[in-house]
């Protein structure tokens, strides 16, 4: 790896690891919007903060980029927004089936159905070093999320979890086939249609928008952890690829979790310290890997 490679290779994986941080501030954020906001109308006004907010900054501040999207990458724009609707609705479902423990746990899946989508589908290289810390990443996130016995049910709405993960495995590498072009205008688009998509479901489902300073509260905290974050991850996938970055990405709910101690006074339990060293290993994997490609 030469010196040039080598800069931009730290610079995508502080992009990944920063990315994962605004997500994360996501978590205790929402927690306190949840008690004034629905939360399917909390997923679509999300991504649209994100989509209308760099669309506002676009305005002020034209970009100076070449790269913007042609034909080629048209279909993979129009998958990535359908994905993204279809996961958001299987999700839905999903949660309207099974607990939410048992939601948090299949979420992990995610990361694995990236990984062998980028593998299967898209050709991206998976060494055994990479492989073996997606494993250990989404153990450890699994012991993360597990509440007991009862976390685990499979059942229909266990399926449907499943399935919008491998929705969103299938539109991350979609995302990653963009990477190359101006990683503001692929948010936008991610944003602003994915958000009506979700409005339109939230509708559907019967819910209705907040009052004024909620709704705006909201899509203010989708503007910084959905698009500045989502650009941050699309530009790490250019040089990283759609596996490693979703493995580097995957830290997001141990940031989460140490922002809730901080702002929320949360105390994690055993659960944090054990899922924290198996990440440690697995992060060790994946920045030696990174080291050697």
């Amino acid at each position: 790896m030469n010196h040039l490679s080598f800069n931009k290779t730290k610079i995508a994986i502080l992009s990944a690891l920063f990315s994962a941080i605004l997500y994360a501030l996501c978590v205790p954020c929402a927690k306190i919007l949840g008690k004034h906001v629905e939360s399917a109308i909390m997923g679509g006004l999300l991504y649209l903060g994100a989509g209308s907010g760099l669309l506002l900054t676009a305005l002020f501040k034209k970009s100076k980029s070449n790269l913007s999207l042609t034909k080629t990458e048209a279909p993979y724009a129009v998958a990535m927004v359908l994905l993204d609707i279809t996961a958001i609705i299987l999700l839905m479902l999903g949660v309207s089936r099974t607990s939410g423990a048992n939601v948090a746990l299949l979420g992990n899946f995610e990361l694995v159905a990236t990984s062998v989508a980028a593998f299967a589908f898209f050709k991206e290289f998976v060494s055994i070093r990479l492989f073996c810390a997606i494993i250990l990443i989404t153990l450890a996130s699994i012991v993360l999320s597990f509440e007991g016995a009862g976390s685990f049910i499979f059942n229909a709405g266990s399926i449907l979890v499943l399935l919008s993960c491998v929705c969103w495995g299938i539109e991350n590498n979609c995302t990653r086939m963009m990477s190359s072009k101006d990683t503001r205008q692929i948010t936008i688009i991610k944003g602003c249609f994915s958000g009506a998509g979700g409005l339109i479901i939230a509708f559907l489902l019967g819910e209705s928008l907040p009052q004024i300073k909620w709704l705006i509260l909201t899509l203010i905290l989708g503007f910084v952890s959905y698009g500045i974050s989502v650009s941050l991850y699309i530009y790490a996938q250019r040089f990283l690829g759609a596996a490693k970055t979703g493995a580097f990405y995957s830290v997001a709910p141990f940031f989460g979790v140490l922002i809730s101690m901080i702002f929320l006074g949360e105390r994690p339990d055993m659960r944090f310290y054990i899922s924290l060293l198996i990440m440690l290993a697995a992060s060790i994997l994946v920045v030696r890997d990174t080291q050697n490609s």
